[in-house]
């Protein structure tokens, strides 16, 4: 026979086990109703993403999107070398014509106002401010391209230019710093202070190497159009060097040239000293002739004058004296008055003698 507590024992975890049973169903079938919160938000931000870039990719170009599913950043700085004398276009953000509500170029140049173009959709309107350059348009029609071209490049466009797009996302913005190179002239030469190389108005300034290495003085001029010359003179002294080299670097390309230096590489030796030195050297010689002519005058005189002098003989002086007798009438009367006498003389000692 039962007990009757036992009984109720039984009966008691029966209707407990039943009714936890129960609410374990119940519960399943609410959670299977109702999902999560969580992912509920988790899901619903999902879309919002998704439904924005469908929204952008729209109004953008394909390559727009980036890897990661960003939207195109608002504003693009750019720095950009080019050379004098090339075509440059500039191009705005890429968004589809379409989706635009205003398109503005401005233009910052050196020593310039603020030149501006801008192309109204919704009135098919352009609109230029301070724009005087002829050789900056619009590729084309704005309302078929937006970019800007330059043709052809001067020093003169060397400056900062900007696309501005406004669209119903925002405004995005794509700047160049448009850096014009200008290639310099090179030359390589002698001159009286050395040997010279020059890079003559190049933009920017040039660099100047040599080889080999040598004395060397480098010096900058700048011209008003932005363009920098640079010159580098250079001297081997005590170097057994026939030929240098001239290297300049520069961003448009570089350049050697070759020259061969003169026997007496970098001497020293002004112009006027070299003058002088040949002033001196005609006195030297003509001092040196004089004093020649002048010893070979005195050896001469020396040597007329050691010579014997020649003796007169009588006989060579007669003719001499007879004719002097013939022709001097002094010596004729002298001589009459000497015979008178002298036969006055005969006379009276003959005289004497009868």
């Amino acid at each position: 026979m039962l007990c009757p507590w036992r009984t109720a024992n039984l009966g008691l975890l029966l209707i407990l086990t039943v009714f936890l049973v129960t609410e374990c169903i119940h519960s399943e079938a609410e959670g299977a109703a109702r999902p999560n919160n969580s992912l509920i938000l988790q899901n619903s931000k999902e879309n919002l993403t998704l439904d924005f870039l469908a929204s952008s990719s729209s109004c953008m170009d394909g390559t727009q999107i980036t890897q990661n599913n960003s939207a195109l950043p608002t504003e693009v700085n750019t720095s950009w070398p080019i050379l004098m004398g090339k075509n440059a276009v500039l191009h705005c953000p890429p968004i589809a014509l379409k989706c635009l509500i205003i398109i503005t170029w401005e233009i910052i140049l050196r020593d310039q106002p603020s030149c501006k173009k801008a192309y109204r959709k919704g009135t098919n309107e352009t609109k230029e401010t301070n724009c005087t350059d002829e050789r900056i348009t619009w590729v084309s029609r704005p309302d078929q391209n937006s970019d800007l071209q330059i043709h052809p490049v001067a020093i003169t466009h060397d400056g900062y230019y900007r696309c501005i797009m406004g669209a119903p996302d925002g405004n995005f913005h794509r700047g160049y710093h448009l850096q014009v190179l200008v290639t310099p002239e090179v030359t390589l030469f002698q001159s009286r202070n050395g040997t010279v190389c020059k890079a003559g108005a190049g933009k920017p300034a040039a660099q100047i190497s040599w080889i080999p290495e040598g004395d060397c003085v480098t010096e900058q001029k700048y011209w008003d159009n932005g363009t920098v010359t640079v010159k580098s003179t250079c001297h081997w002294e005590g170097h057994d060097v026939s030929t240098v080299t001239c290297h300049v670097s520069h961003l448009t390309g570089n350049k050697s040239l070759d020259i061969e230096l003169p026997p007496v590489a970098g001497a020293k030796i002004s112009a006027k000293l070299y003058i002088t030195y040949i002033i001196l050297a005609i006195i030297l010689i003509i001092v040196g002739f004089i004093v020649l002519l002048k010893i070979s005058g005195c050896r001469k005189y020396k040597w007329n004058k050691t010579e014997a002098t020649p003796v007169v003989e009588e006989d060579e002086m007669q003719p001499y004296a007879s004719y002097t007798e013939k022709n001097n009438p002094l010596y004729d009367t002298t001589n009459k008055v000497k015979v008178s006498q002298a036969l006055q003389s005969e006379a009276g000692t003959n005289l004497h003698a009868l």
